[in-house]
């Protein structure tokens, strides 16, 4: 273990390689509200969070579980359509809240294009909170719809789209 005068420990997360604090600056000074994009093996959760000096505050919070409990939902909930409806229903809830802008934080995530992390903020995008995102990145409409995985799933995410935007 190093010790001495110079030497300075590092903080926990960032031991952890929780947190990326170059990056967390960059967010931060921006002012503007945090797209936070995480998944998991069975779930993506998008939530968007302002920061307070005493915490982050969480505005709006939506876990792809919540397809299966409100929209019933029947396919995988770790998917690319699953991502992108999730993203879809909190960028709704955003923008009842009153949330028009915001920028992505991918965490420790690898931006790789057409990720199910893009898949969310196209989501969220849609649902008209601006961000800014290079259209490069995003999976196609083929792959946002399902058509990679089966036929039936097409129609289901077409009809909850339009059931989350309203018809729009």
């Amino acid at each position: 273990m190093k010790h001495g005068p110079r030497y300075r420990v590092k903080p926990r997360r960032r031991r952890e390689g929780k947190t990326d604090y170059r990056i967390r600056l960059k967010l931060l000074k921006s002012r503007k509200t945090r797209i936070v994009v995480r998944k998991s093996l069975k779930n993506t959760k998008v939530q968007f969070i302002k920061y307070h000096e005493t915490g982050d505050k969480i505005l709006v919070s939506t876990l792809s579980n919540e397809l299966i409990k409100t929209y019933n939902w029947k396919f995988s909930t770790s998917s690319t359509p699953a991502a992108y409806l999730t993203g879809l229903i909190a960028g709704k809830k955003a923008v009842d809240k009153g949330i028009t802008e915001g920028v992505l934080d991918i965490g420790r995530y690898v931006p790789v294009t057409g990720s199910k992390v893009f898949a969310a903020l196209k989501g969220v995008v849609d649902a008209g909170v601006e961000c800014p995102l290079s259209e490069d990145k995003i999976p196609n409409e083929d792959r946002i719809l399902g058509k990679h995985l089966n036929k039936e799933i097409m129609p289901v995410v077409n009809d909850i789209r339009n059931k989350i935007t309203g018809g729009k």
